[in-house]
C-alpha cells in the first residue's frame, strides 16, 4: 500500500478519536469523513439520533486503510451531492 493511503496521527488529542479502534491501525487520512455528504448513502454504521441528526462516532468505516480506494472511488458521487 501506497504511504499516501494511509496516516495515523497518534499525537493528536483525541486519537484514536473512536471508541473502540485499533490504535495500532487507525487511518486518519480521512478524519472528517469525506462519504458523509452522502447521508444514509455513505455504507458506514451510523444511527440516527432522536433529533435527526446522523450520528457517525460508531463506524470506522473510513479509519480502516483498506477502505482507501472504496471511499476514493465514490469521489463523483460525493462531487454530485455537493452541487
Amino acid at each position: 500500500m501506497p504511504e499516501y493511503q494511509y496516516f495515523s496521527h497518534k499525537s493528536c488529542e483525541c486519537f484514536p478519536c473512536h471508541e473502540g479502534a485499533d490504535p495500532e491501525d487507525f487511518n486518519c487520512l480521512f478524519c472528517y469523513c469525506p462519504l458523509y455528504v452522502l447521508g444514509t448513502e455513505c455504507g458506514g454504521a451510523f444511527t440516527i439520533l432522536p433529533d435527526g441528526t446522523k450520528d457517525c462516532s460508531g463506524c470506522l468505516y473510513p479509519h480502516r486503510r483498506e477502505n482507501y480506494g472504496a471511499i476514493c472511488a465514490r469521489f463523483g458521487e460525493i462531487c454530485g451531492r455537493m452541487q
